[in-house]
């Protein structure tokens, strides 16, 4: 069985940014809709899963906060043409087929790890389709990121990769399980996380040499370099901070069960949206799948 977990807001960002003009015949903007469905499509055919969900950030989990009042102070406010798309996105969510899974005060991310957890445990197969740099701890031989980044994949024909212990061990210079704490040490600009004025690539080496954090924290007399030495000595309960920050709160109890997330696209429910905005060839595609999967029509259903 594999599971397909989707970081929402990335998909929708991604999508306003890559496509920026588009709107259907009375004006509406349809950029960010039109890129989330081809790309989630694209997700389907790559991977072929038989279950999946959708996670959305509904504000910032109080614990992070109390931590680091500052955290991700510096994200821009989403820009506005974004905001009725988005909105709209979370109701054609469920007529491609997946649920929609998030909670007060919770990050998407966690709410993944949560899931991602729960169904390794299982036997399932796990693909996250994310680019949040947390989740890369959660890598095991049962649970891959999914990415369409070129420099992620193998080859030029490549359309995507997914990411496993080796590749995450490439790409970090750590095991998944150390990639806490080079971001604990690294900081992170993105959610405003300082870190000790050590880069990811040093701070890997570190690690790499003594062992993990709290080894090498432990053991500052043996950091060979005195200004890193130094550095670290001056940042160590920032570091110790951020290592809590940067942890994943996987202990919540599932607001869906898994045994609810099998996709069951509405085909009717999502022509019907793909007409509203006008997306010509998406039709076409969808209404060629349905055929295929045997399911009666809009016209067909009224008869």
């Amino acid at each position: 069985m594999k599971l397909l977990l989707i970081d929402g807001h990335y998909y929708v960002y991604r999508s306003f940014f890559a496509i920026p003009n588009l709107s259907n015949s009375r004006g509406e903007r349809t950029n960010a809709i039109y890129g989330f469905i081809k790309t989630v499509r694209r997700m389907l055919k790559d991977l072929q899963p038989e279950m999946g969900a959708v996670f959305w950030d509904e504000g910032l989990p109080q614990r992070r906060v109390e931590l680091q009042p500052a955290y991700k102070e510096t994200r821009k406010e989403m820009p506005l043409p974004m905001v009725p798309q988005l909105d709209f996105i979370r109701d054609l969510t469920p007529r491609m087929g997946f649920k929609n899974i998030s909670l007060p005060n919770t990050e998407a991310d966690d709410l993944m790890g949560c899931y991602a957890i729960a169904a390794a445990k299982r036997g399932y197969e796990v693909v996250l389709a994310t680019n949040d740099k947390d989740l890369f701890q959660l890598v095991n031989p049962q649970v891959k990121v999914y990415t369409t980044a070129k420099a992620d994949l193998a080859s030029p024909k490549d359309t995507h990769a997914l990411l496993g212990e080796a590749e995450t061990i490439a790409k970090w210079d750590v095991p998944p399980l150390l990639i806490g704490d080079v971001l604990a040490i690294a900081g992170d600009s993105v959610d405003n996380i300082p870190g000790a004025g050590i880069g990811r690539k040093a701070a890997a080496a570190l690690l790499r040499e003594h062992g993990g954090l709290e080894s090498l924290l432990n053991n500052l007399d043996k950091v060979k370099s005195l200004r890193t030495r130094e550095k670290l000595m001056a940042a160590r309960e920032q570091i110790l901070q951020n290592r809590k920050m940067v942890a994943l709160d996987c202990d919540t109890e599932l607001p869906v069960p898994l045994d609810d997330l099998r996709i069951q696209p509405d085909y009717p429910a999502l022509l019907e949206v793909l007409e509203k905005c006008e997306f010509k060839s998406l039709l076409q595609e969808v209404r060629e799948e349905q055929a295929k999967a045997g399911v009666a029509t809009q016209s067909e259903l009224l008869l």
